[in-house]
C-alpha cells in the first residue's frame, strides 16, 4: 500500500457499495466507517505512512474519497466520511489512528441506536389492523412496521417489487420473518392497491433542505397516487440522510446505472437501435408526502430544514478533500 492507496479491506467495501452488494443507506455509512477503521488500521503499520501524520491523513482523504466517489446520491455515506475523519485528530500516527477507530465505533453504535428510535417513532404512527404498503427496501422503513409489530399491532403489507432490481423482493422476504403478511405486487399495480392500505412507507436515499425526497425511481408517482388517493405517506430516514450540501443551493444528482439492468444486450440488439435509460432515483416533492420520521421526531416536510440546520450548520465541509 502507497501513502495514498486505499488498504484492500476498502477497495473491497467500495466496489461492494458500487455494485449494490452492500445497500440501505444505514448500512452503507456504518460499512464506509468500518472501512476507514480499516484504512487507519493499516495505514499504521505500512512502511510509508507508519512515522508520518501527515501522509497518515493523506491516506484516510484518499480513501474516504474512493468510497465517497461509489454512490453519489448516497447522504448517508458522506455524512459518515464526515462524522469520522473529523474526528481524526492527534500529533502522532498511534493517536490519529486510535481517533479514526474511535471515531467508527462510535458512529456505528449510533446507526445501532438511530434505527431502533426511528422504529419507534414510525410505528406510533400506525395502527392495529393497518396495512402498509411499500416500496424498495429501507431497514428505516421496515424497522417502524417491525417496531409496530412488537407493540403487539396486526400489520399487513402490499409490498411493490420495485423494478429493474427487484428490491422489493428483499422487504417481502423480511417481513414475512417478522409475522408480517405480505402481497407482493408488480410496481404498475400500485394505484389499484392503494385502496386496500391505510398508509404508504418508504425511506430516502437522502432529503433535501426543502424537504424534498430523493429515494429509488417510482417514489415520486407512488406519492402522487397515494395523495390522489387520501392515503398518508410517510418517509422513515436517521438523520444521516439529510442532504447538508442542499442548505447551500446544491442540487441533488440523480444517479443513472448500468442500462444492463433494464435490458440484456442480446434482447436490446434483437429490438434495433433504441434508447435506454435508468435513473435509480427520483425526487418527491414536499407537498406530497406527510411526515418524515427520524430517531429525532417526526417532522412536516417543509420544516426539515430546521434540523438540518441545527445538526449541521449552514453548510458541509468536505474533510476528505486535499488542502
Amino acid at each position: 500500500m502507497t501513502d495514498t492507496e486505499p488498504a484492500p479491506a476498502v477497495r473491497e467495501t467500495a466496489e461492494s457499495i458500487a455494485t449494490m452488494e452492500i445497500r440501505g443507506a444505514a448500512t452503507i455509512a456504518s460499512a464506509a466507517a468500518e472501512a476507514l477503521a480499516e484504512q487507519a488500521e493499516a495505514a499504521a503499520e505500512a512502511d510509508a505512512t507508519a512515522s508520518d501524520p501527515e501522509a497518515f491523513r493523506a491516506s484516510l482523504r484518499a480513501a474516504a474519497r474512493s468510497l465517497r466517489e461509489t454512490r453519489p446520491t448516497a447522504v448517508s455515506l458522506p455524512n459518515a466520511l464526515r462524522y469520522v475523519l473529523q474526528r481524526m485528530e492527534g500529533d502522532s500516527v498511534d493517536r490519529l489512528r486510535r481517533s479514526v477507530v474511535d471515531a467508527s465505533e462510535a458512529f456505528v453504535d449510533q446507526l445501532d441506536r438511530a434505527q431502533e428510535d426511528l422504529g419507534q417513532v414510525g410505528a406510533n404512527r400506525l395502527a392495529d389492523g393497518d396495512t402498509v404498503m411499500t416500496h424498495c427496501h429501507s431497514t428505516d422503513a421496515l424497522a417502524c412496521i417491525e417496531a409496530a409489530v412488537e407493540q403487539g399491532k396486526s400489520i399487513s403489507a402490499v409490498v411493490k417489487e420495485t423494478r429493474p432490481r427487484q428490491q422489493g423482493h428483499i422487504t417481502a422476504e423480511q417481513l414475512r420473518d417478522a409475522g408480517v403478511p405480505v402481497t407482493l405486487i408488480v410496481d404498475s399495480a400500485a394505484r389499484r392497491y392503494l385502496d386496500e392500505v391505510d398508509h404508504v412507507v418508504v425511506g430516502a436515499d437522502s432529503i433535501a433542505a426543502d424537504g424534498g425526497v430523493i429515494n429509488k425511481i417510482g417514489t415520486s408517482g407512488l406519492a402522487v397516487n397515494a395523495r390522489e388517493r387520501g392515503v398518508p405517506i410517510m418517509t422513515a430516514a436517521q438523520t444521516i440522510k439529510l442532504h447538508p450540501e442542499t442548505l447551500t443551493g446544491h442540487t441533488v444528482e440523480i444517479e443513472m446505472r448500468d442500462e444492463g439492468e433494464v435490458i440484456d444486450p442480446e434482447a436490446r440488439e434483437a429490438i434495433g437501435e433504441i434508447g435506454v435509460e435508468n435513473p435509480a432515483f427520483d425526487v418527491t416533492p414536499p407537498r406530497y408526502m406527510d411526515a418524515i420520521v427520524t430517531e429525532q421526531g417526526q417532522f412536516p416536510p417543509e420544516s426539515i430544514v430546521t434540523l438540518m440546520r441545527e445538526l449541521f450548520g449552514e453548510g458541509a465541509a468536505e474533510p476528505w478533500a486535499e488542502p
